[in-house]
């Protein structure tokens, strides 16, 4: 098993729900992605949002092998063990002076795995501090489990479905501040947020999902999902993506969250679930 993360850097994840500032990518390799970035962006529709560049590592090798970088996965694997894969990717692009922001939330709640044990890679295109609107997280919130998520309308938010924080307090939020090319990781019921950004600097960040082999998705609800095996034996319980073959791709697809399916989360079901898995 590859151990790209120390023992107290294991510990802090598990106890803190999150890692900050992990070196991957060198300024020349960032010079580049930057520069091949646009060929990507270029693939939007007039009127789509950069938001809609979701999953097109199915269609972008590019994209595709990013996510499968062998220093990434070395950090990931020391979180998840030997048997993981990947299924989804995001940009999420704030451009300077954009009002948009994103509230509370745990990314596994619009999920329809089972178990809830994934995790989420930040990318860094570029600098990300306060002032551009680096996200913010709760420390250890992941370890009190699922919260209940309202809707939520009439702010800045991207997400009309929000996390209940009245248990936690946001004023012990922390940013994720990183330099281009590194990378934050975090727990999959990790309570954060971002605000707007008010500067003058771009924040770009590519956000990559993992998940033990022995998750497996409810293809009821997600029908289009798909798993690329990133190390250990092939997950063999969930539908196999194609690696594509064409440098800049992009996918022309309805996406199923558990949000935009219209289904609801029943509470009982997933305090099942933590129970079952063991916070």
């Amino acid at each position: 098993m590859t151990q790209a993360l120390n023992s107290k850097q294991i510990e802090d994840f598990k106890h803190q729900g999150f890692l900050i500032a992990l070196p991957v990518f060198s300024h020349t390799e960032m010079d580049q992605l930057n520069q091949e970035l646009p060929n990507i962006l270029s693939l939007l529709k007039p009127g789509e949002s950069t938001k809609e560049i979701r999953e097109w590592h199915e269609a972008s090798r590019l994209l595709f092998d990013i996510c499968m970088d062998k220093r990434i996965l070395d950090y990931v694997e020391s979180l998840l063990g030997a048997d993981f894969y990947m299924w989804a990717s995001n940009f999420f692009i704030k451009e300077p002076h954009s009002m948009e922001t994103v509230g509370w939330h745990q990314d596994a709640y619009y999920w329809p795995l089972y178990p809830i044990e994934s995790l989420t890679v930040w990318v860094a295109l570029d600098d990300v501090d306060e002032q551009n609107g680096a996200m913010r997280v709760i420390p250890a919130s992941h370890r009190q489990g699922m919260v209940e998520h309202r809707r939520q309308e009439g702010d800045d938010s991207v997400l009309s479905l929000q996390a209940d924080v009245s248990a936690f307090d946001p004023d012990e939020a922390v940013s994720v501040s990183l330099k281009r090319g590194s990378i934050s990781i975090h727990d999959d019921k990790l309570l954060h947020a971002s605000p707007g950004n008010a500067s003058s600097q771009r924040r770009a960040g590519f956000t990559i999902r993992y998940s033990p082999n022995r998750v497996k998705c409810n293809l009821k609800i997600n029908p289009h999902f798909r798993v690329f095996p990133a190390r250990g034996d092939m997950c063999r319980i969930n539908p196999l993506g194609e690696i594509p073959t064409q440098r800049y791709g992009r996918l022309f697809r309805e996406h199923q969250s558990i949000e935009e399916s219209g289904q609801k989360r029943e509470k009982e079901f997933w305090v099942k679930k933590i129970s079952e898995k063991g916070k």
